[in-house]
């Protein structure tokens, strides 16, 4: 149960693992067989040291991250219902230590063909260089528009795809996406703003979009849903890793439905993502 204002409520118990959009984004890409290079800031805590030992074990590079002294490790805090969903505060800590010239100095080391995934725990400044370097670069960038936060039309011009759920799609369309029918009008009408779209719907799936066809995924049927923390980072991940494996836009959206959803069966984030053994046989990509 979420407690309202003013209310305390007791927790079933607590447990603490390695997490934050980015890191497990890179971990589920990695474990679809991606080739990861993550570039971010930890504190000199240890937190991020059990940050990075985990990162490291998963298989994700991890040369580009900067140690910052003095800052605490960015942290979020995620309360799960009995249903399994969740709601999060984020407390960005040495997230926000990432400098514009680091992070594009990473991009432009990148090898053609390669995909820059980005999230909005960071500065906007950030995502902006980010994805400038990239352009430059004749990289993909992929953009999930989370937290949500309004961003420069040239910033959200380069997107290949740009990722939201409903609430984000809402809030950037100005009107409510609730439905397939809706999310799929919306995701038609951001391709005038962004290079593609994608917009994540939990339990019905996802829909996509592209300059010139679109479309909608149904998610794959789940005998119980355990817990949705991190079940869009399992998504965005395994789509990644398909779209730089030179997949067609449709064709990750299905992979990347197919890992969120069997992420919700598991607990936790990174500990529920799949590797692309455990889901080949529920897509029809080969």
């Amino acid at each position: 149960m979420t407690p309202r204002p003013g209310e305390t409520v007791l927790a079933h118990g607590m447990r603490k693992h390695a997490g934050g959009k980015g890191a497990n984004q890179a971990v589920a890409a990695a474990r679809m067989g991606g080739r990861v290079r993550f570039v971010g800031c930890v504190g000199d805590d240890d937190d991020g040291a059990r940050l990075l030992r985990h990162l490291r074990s998963e298989g994700v590079d991890t040369d580009d991250v900067e140690i910052v002294s003095g800052s605490p490790t960015g942290m979020a805090i995620v309360s799960v219902d009995g249903d399994g969903e969740n709601s999060i505060v984020v407390v960005p800590g040495a997230n926000f230590a990432l400098t514009e010239a680091r992070v594009a100095r990473v991009v432009r080391r990148l090898p053609p063909g390669g995909v820059v995934v980005l999230q909005l725990e960071v500065p906007v400044r950030i995502v902006a260089a980010a994805v400038g370097a990239a352009a430059e670069s004749g990289l993909r960038a992929v953009l999930n528009l989370a937290p949500y936060t309004a961003l420069p039309a040239e910033v959200l011009a380069s997107c290949d795809p740009l990722v939201l759920n409903e609430t984000e799609a809402s809030a950037l369309l100005g009107r409510p996406v609730s439905t397939v029918d809706d999310a799929l009008a919306g995701a038609v009408e951001l391709t005038a703003r962004a290079r593609s779209v994608v917009v994540t719907l939990g339990a019905l799936g996802a829909v996509w979009a592209g300059a010139s066809s679109s479309g909608a995924v149904p998610a794959r049927p789940v005998a119980k849903v355990v817990d949705t923390t991190g079940a869009g980072d399992a998504f965005i991940g395994a789509m990644c890793a398909r779209l730089a494996e030179g997949e067609d836009l449709e064709a990750a959206v299905e992979v990347g439905v197919a890992a969120g959803s069997f992420a919700v069966t598991r607990e936790g984030a990174q500990a529920s993502y799949p590797s692309w053994a455990d889901i080949a046989g529920l897509t029809p990509v080969e």
